[in-house]
């Protein structure tokens, strides 16, 4: 038998003997116990009993905020555990980590984190609670979102490749930003290469409910599959000029019928409109490149690094939509939707070393494009009712582009004067997304033709096409410096300050094409290009109509500043017992101005949220003896409304697939935290943890569903009164040696973690809400009920791995599970003053298994991979439960995946 036959035999084996195997290692010899040191050695929390059986801390490289307090070095490097060493609550994925899950991308190794679900396009949430209680940064400063409903990046489209660690912080310490509710996701990118190396690596994917299957796509323009448009889809010509002219576009006193005609005829029509099927969908493959190297100047020492990747990937949902109606079910459609996504990323680091001191200077630049072909059939009571085993009441198709873009240049500089230490760190940051030529038609079906006809004019029959574009620029700087005094028993003070200058335009512009007169009935039946051809603009007087506005603001103008400064103690009270505090000081403004398109200068001003906080912070760590330690944890911060949740404009996810808008009666949410923490390290890389945690939050903002025209969902925000989460967290990390099966090389790999948390809204007879209706303050339990968990909170989130590895060489084999209960998406809406019941999302269970071989070929290092993802083929259901009938809002197969990868080190 092969050594990979018998690897592959000895997962099997292992995993049905590993509690046994636990056991007899539980029964063994105590794991030694290190003398606690005397002053001026090591520091007990960075010490380790030693391990023989496993192989040596992994190296990892940190780059946070805050001066000499791990995490927050700009690099840590050596045996020690950053997870114990660290004042408050961590958790660590260095490279190794991150390898093992077999993930692409960042967003998919961060859910094996204890406490973190991955939730949609790769929005991370700590603890269950969403997106905007998380803070992400990469190298310790902020970066702005390229997608305008969100204001943390999607960490999915940061491959893991350019990352060298990823650290979670989920208890506060006043050196990090005080947006912290769940807790903060810091990504340090990788540093310069110890030694030089040249990696090329390539792979190929495909899943059962996509590769070589049904899809619709659409021709676009001939360089799509680069994540580029070729010029198709400009806005230029006579429909630039007119786009650009600050004029409302449409016949009368801006435009003659005759331009009028020219601008609609100049629209790119056939390679944007025409759906077509592909009944062989092809399969994924992506493709990366990296490079480093250190070269030597006398004392000093300098490093360069490089990467870049390129992925193209499809995937199809045939998916069930729909709606709560007077007869329960409004509208019902079947939903066949295909994406192709291409992401294309680079990465440039330059380090130097001169004598004590540090110096890091990272590009980084990630271009993700979504290119979706959607079908809808069904029916919307609204219209008519259904016709049993009839054809589809109406039939609507969409195309859509969407170029995602985030530029960020940060520069880092670590000064080390012995026992002062100071970092300075600046960046900026610029995200955009562009979706032009976002087209829809509608047509329905007619009994008397036998066919589906749109006259362009009757609802729902219709075509429209939408031009939106987003900009957001980020500078962010800080400074931190941290003094150890001399003869004090590891006391170390710091102080810092931080400033963060945010702006971000938005724009959307609608548009629908309108005939003067009613269309002739072999008109009203052609294909979509055809129905829009210039040759019936003409003849026809189909003109373009625009409707920019009508459902909100056509532009908005983003503002946030924020100003911080935070003074921090560390030391021992008495021999084993350590305790952090400190305060921050952050005065924040933030804005929304409505900016009129069609005039000099029209503005409109929401009023600003400008509002000033002291965040005091403290950690409290009890070294009951040098392998077992207790924390305990309070502070107080606070989440800000999201640009997208106050912004009255219009926007559609991608990912839901409905349409979102904003509310400008937000305010700030305020939380107070606290936390228990046992911490067990019996040996070295293993652990096991026991948590206990508690939040209270003053006005969260809450995801809450609502009616548009018809039947058709629309999300919205609002401010709860007030909400309380609590729960529990155990984490555990063990490795057994299988010498005695006969393999002296390799270990069982056993990690696992459970996080039980509770939410609970609170409701009073006096509280009230806004929302964005105009109907100023309403009763609160008109949109909450008392007792609702907040929306995003599972109750239950699990995750293990079991696994085998071989610690003389690359050779890994691992099984993971990933388990999330149900969670609300949206609150119910209200009709009526009556609310109905939430809708909830069922993530339920899925099992992965990844196995990674080094080999060696031609006397260069080449890794094999492979992957099997969602074996349990869990599908993905967002339901809601009216009077007894469960009606899905989106329901669709998700299939499993299998990907095949290969690296060389040249």
């Amino acid at each position: 038998m092969s050594q990979v036959s018998r690897f592959a035999a000895l997962l099997l084996i292992t995993t049905v003997l590993c509690p046994a195997a636990a056991l007899a290692q539980a029964g063994g010899a105590a794991p030694p116990v290190v003398t606690p040191p005397t002053a001026g050695t090591t520091d007990p929390a960075t010490a380790e009993p030693d391990a023989p059986q496993t192989a040596e801390e992994p190296i990892i490289e940190v780059s946070a905020p805050g001066a000499d307090a791990p995490p927050a070095d700009i690099v840590v490097r050596g045996r020690r555990n950053i997870v114990r060493a660290t004042p408050e609550v961590v958790s660590v994925l260095s490279s190794e980590d991150i390898a093992r899950t077999g993930e692409g991308d960042i967003a998919g190794a961060l859910g094996r984190v204890p406490g973190l679900s991955v939730v949609g396009n790769g929005l991370v949430y700590v603890r269950g609670l969403g997106d905007r209680y998380s803070l992400a940064l990469l190298n310790g400063l902020a970066l702005p979102s390229p997608e305008p409903l969100r204001r943390v990046v999607p960490l999915d489209i940061f491959p893991t490749s350019v990352i060298g660690s990823a650290v979670v912080q989920k208890s506060y310490s006043v050196n990090y930003p005080g947006e912290f509710g769940g807790g903060v996701i810091n990504l340090t990118t990788t540093a310069a290469a110890r030694e030089p190396f040249l990696t090329v690596g390539a792979s190929v994917s495909g899943d059962t409910e996509t590769t070589g299957k049904l899809g619709y796509t659409y021709y676009g323009s001939n360089t799509d599959w680069l994540g580029f448009d070729n010029g198709d889809r400009a806005i230029d010509g006579a429909f630039g000029e007119a786009f650009r002219s600050n004029k409302v576009i449409g016949e009368g006193a801006n435009f003659t019928r005759a331009q009028l005609q020219a601008v609609t005829a100049d629209l790119t029509n056939s390679r944007t409109s025409v759906l077509q099927r592909n009944k062989d969908i092809p399969a994924n493959y992506g493709v990366d490149l990296s490079a480093g190297t250190t070269f030597g100047f006398g004392r000093a020492e300098l490093g360069v690094i490089a990467a870049a990747g390129y992925s193209n990937s499809w995937r199809t949902r045939d998916a069930t939509q729909q709606t709560q109606g007077g007869d329960l079910i409004g509208t019902d459609f079947q939903v066949v939707r295909t994406d192709n996504r291409v992401v294309a990323n680079g990465l440039l680091g330059l380090t130097a070393k001169v004598g004590g001191h540090d110096f890091r200077f990272t590009n980084l630049l990630i271009r993700d494009t979504l290119k979706i072909g959607r079908l809808a059939a069904g029916y919307d009571v609204q219209i008519g009712d259904p016709v049993p085993g009839g054809p589809a009441q109406q039939i609507n198709q969409r195309t859509s582009w969407f170029e995602r873009q985030l530029f960020n240049s940060q520069l880092v500089a670590e000064f080390d004067f012995g026992d002062i230490d100071l970092d300075l760190r600046g960046a900026y940051a610029n995200s955009q997304r562009n979706a032009p030529y976002e087209r829809s038609f509608n047509y329905v079906y007619n009994t008397t033709v036998r066919d589906y006809v749109n006259n362009l004019t009757t609802n729902p029959q219709s075509a429209g096409i939408t031009f939106s574009e987003l900009d957001e620029d980020v500078w962010n700087a800080g400074a931190d410096i941290s003094y150890r005094v001399p003869g004090a028993r590891n006391l170390t003070l710091s102080a810092g300050g931080a400033y963060l200058d945010t702006t971000r335009n938005s724009t959307r512009r609608d548009f629908s094409f309108r005939p003067a007169s009613a269309l002739p009935g072999g008109v009203t039946e052609q294909r979509p290009d055809y129905l829009l051809s210039d040759y019936n603009v003409y003849t026809y007087n189909i003109l373009l109509v625009e409707t920019s506005g009508l459902a909100g603001t056509a532009r908005y103008q983003g503002d946030l500043q924020v100003s911080a400064g935070y003074a921090q103690a560390t030391g021992d009270i008495v021999e084993g017992l350590r305790l952090q505090g400190g305060v921050r000081y952050e005065k924040g403004k933030q804005s929304v101005t409505l900016v009129d398109l069609f005039s000099q200068g029209g503005l409109t001003q929401i009023p600003a949220i400008e509002k000033s906080y002291w965040l005091p912070a403290a950690t409290l760590t009890w070294n009951l003896r040098p392998d077992m330690q207790v924390r305990l944890h309070g502070s107080k911060t606070l989440a800000r409304p999201q640009f997208r949740e106050l912004a009255p404009q219009v926007y559609f996810d991608t990912e839901s697939d409905r349409q979102f808008f904003g509310n400008p009666f937000l305010t700030d949410s305020t939380l107070t935290n606290a936390e228990a923490r046992f911490e067990y390290y019996f040996a070295t890389q293993q652990r096991i943890s026991l948590a206990g945690f508690y939040k209270r939050i003053n006005k969260p903002i809450e995801a809450i569903a609502t009616f548009t025209g018809g039947a058709a969902l629309i999300t919205t925000f609002g401010n709860a009164p007030k909400a309380k989460l609590y729960g529990v967290e155990v984490e555990a990390q063990k490795y057994i040696p299988l010498g005695g099966l006969g393999f002296d090389q390799h270990r069982l790999v056993l990690i696992g973690n459970y996080t039980y948390s509770k939410s609970e809204i609170e409701v009073g007879d006096g509280d009230t809400t806004i929302l964005n209706d105009l109907r100023g303050p309403r009763p609160a339990r008109e949109v909450f009920f008392d007792g609702d968990a907040l929306t995003g909170q599972s109750e239950h989130i699990a995750n293990a791995q079991v696994g085998v590895e071989n610690t003389a060489q690359l050779q890994q084999l691992t099984l993971l599970f990933n388990y999330a209960s149900k969670r609300v998406s949206s609150r119910g809406p209200a009709s009526g003053g009556i609310r109905q019941s939430d809708i909830f999302e069922r993530p339920g269970l899925t099992i992965d298994l990844v196995a990674r071989q080094g080999l060696r070929l031609a006397g260069r290092e080449l890794e094999l991979k492979f992957e099997a993802r969602n074996l349990t083929g869990q599908a993905y259901e967002e339901t809601q439960d009216v009077r007894g009938t469960r009606i899905f809002i989106n329901r669709y197969d998700v299939g499993r995946s299998f990907s095949l990868g290969a690296s060389l080190k040249l």
